[in-house]
């Protein structure tokens, strides 16, 4: 009986210890699994962001861009607008430093803005909006040497430029892209540039939001980061904790200037193929279509037999255009576009344009009350747009036609044929189009934006700015603090109350 109980407690002995080695060995490998995480699915590092900015704060450089500005009277200081109030208008910083004497004429400003560098010798990316007109570009190092840069290319869709610097053989610190497509909401990021023009500015926070639609005029779906970013910033790069960029830091809404915690960035993913672009072609080669394109709302997808508000649908296919070749017609909506779910017309538009020239894409078109195929070949949006806004006679002609409406804080234009070219109106379409919003107005804040139609003001149908003149100010004699506007955006007509200045 003793030799019974004491076998017992050996073997009882030998299982707990077999428990415990078992248990020890879970937690290494779990220890293991954790430190082997990529930096997406990291914590914040318990020292800090040191270690990490150490190694990438000599591949963000600073950004001036020299441009002329126009002689001004003896005394007079020339007046720069930050924006205010308009989530469009302040998205790009422009933050100019005079330079030399103010009262001496012509003088030069600086643009200051941010940038990295991915080519050893000397290749460097930032924002199409820090070098736009620039007469001198200099990129200034993290220890203050200065280099004159010469634009590769730029594109405005994307806003992301390419920069070429001598560095006379010498090799650069270089950084890498990321895959921005793994960064979570929540992920810790860090962002280098150079706000309000102090240089080197380390900031970190999280991502607060992904696939933003900030400007629908815009080829990109943007990260939303609370990591504080300033003007003077645009075109540095936005950090995961691998030290990969997975963004650059484009815009930010703010009402003073300052940062509020809304910057946004140009996903690494959506970039690099831009950016490849650029440095090959000096230009972008982007998919076109050749329709114009409108949301289906509820009512459009009701009337037409749809089951939910869904896909594209096609207000006007151009003559000659590849959709025409392909047999895409007016009242079809595309659901599918390379064998990928249309959610709305702002996503096709970035689908095509994402897409290569001269390629064979499938189309899923509700027509009918049915799904029919089609398959189109995507032509190439540069030529086609060059093509339009090359008549330079019809350019001067439409000048003279562009008024100024102080009351709105608009500039108005009658529609021509070079408008309906311009900003790619139907024919049928009729009113006054935008052709300006000023930055700190009433309509910035209500997202007015060139090419849209004013169809009627107060329930008046108005056909040359002249018409809407009149109405606002006679408006603001009868002691109307606003009017009310019918827009035609895109085909989506809606009612927009814009106040009237008072200045």
């Amino acid at each position: 009986m003793k030799y019974q109980i004491k076998t017992q407690k050996f073997e009882n002995n030998i299982i707990f210890k077999r428990l415990i080695l078992m248990i020890s060995v879970l937690l290494i490998a779990i220890f293991i699994f954790m430190q082997s995480l990529p930096a997406y699915g990291r914590s914040i590092p318990n020292d800090g962001f040191a270690d990490i900015v150490k190694n990438l704060l000599p591949s963000v450089v600073t950004i001036q861009a020299m441009q002329k500005i126009v002689e001004h009277k003896q005394g007079q200081t020339p007046q720069f607008n930050f924006p205010e109030g308009s989530p469009y208008g302040d998205l790009f910083e422009f933050f100019r430093r005079n330079e030399g004497n103010r009262n001496s004429a012509p003088r030069k400003q600086a643009a200051a803005g941010s940038g990295f560098i991915i080519g050893a010798d000397g290749i460097i990316v930032t924002n199409h909006h820090v070098v736009k007109d620039a007469s001198e570009i200099f990129v200034i190092l993290e220890d203050k040497r200065r280099f004159k840069a010469n634009v590769i290319g730029s594109d405005a869709g994307a806003d992301l430029a390419v920069l070429k610097i001598d560095t006379k053989g010498e090799k650069l610190p270089i950084l890498s892209f990321g895959n921005s497509d793994k960064a979570r909401i929540g992920d810790w990021v860090i962002a280098i540039g150079n706000p309000w023009g102090l240089g080197g500015t380390v900031t970190a926070g999280i991502i607060s939001a992904r696939g933003r639609d900030i400007d629908r005029q815009s080829f990109v779906d943007f990260i939303q980061t609370d990591a504080p970013i300033n003007q003077g910033n645009s075109g540095g790069p936005l950090f995961n904790l691998d030290g990969e960029v997975i963004g650059i830091n484009t815009a930010i809404y703010s009402k003073t200037g300052g940062s509020i915690g809304l910057g946004f960035s140009i996903p690494s993913n959506q970039a690099k193929k831009t950016i490849s672009q650029l440095q090959e072609f000096g230009t972008t080669k982007r998919g076109w279509l050749g329709v114009s394109i409108q949301s289906v709302s509820k009512e459009i997808a009701e009337g037409l037999g749809l089951d939910e508000a869904k896909g594209a649908l096609i207000s006007k296919v151009h003559q000659k255009s590849p959709a025409a070749k392909a047999g895409i017609m007016a009242g079809d909506i595309i659901l599918n576009f390379n064998d990928e779910k249309v959610p709305n017309s702002t996503q096709l538009r970035r689908m095509v344009a994402s897409s290569n020239v001269g390629i064979k894409v499938p189309l899923k078109i509700w027509r009918n009350n049915k799904i029919i195929d089609l398959v189109v070949i995507l032509g190439e949006r540069e030529k086609v747009d060059v093509a339009l806004l090359s008549d330079n006679k019809e350019i001067e002609k439409n000048k003279g036609k562009v008024k100024s409406v102080e009351l709105l804080g608009l500039k108005l234009s009658k529609i021509t044929n070079y408008i309906r070219k311009k900003f790619n109106l139907d024919d049928d379409i009729n009113g006054v189009v935008i052709i300006d919003v000023k930055a700190d107005s009433d309509a910035a804040t209500k997202r007015l934006a060139p090419g849209m139609v004013i169809v009627k003001v107060n329930q008046k149908i108005v056909k040359t700015p002249k018409d809407v003149i009149n109405i606002t100010k006679q408006a603001n004699e009868d002691g109307r603090g606003s009017v009310l506007l019918w827009i035609n955006r895109n085909g989506e007509f809606s009612f927009i109350p814009v106040k009237l200045s008072k200045k």
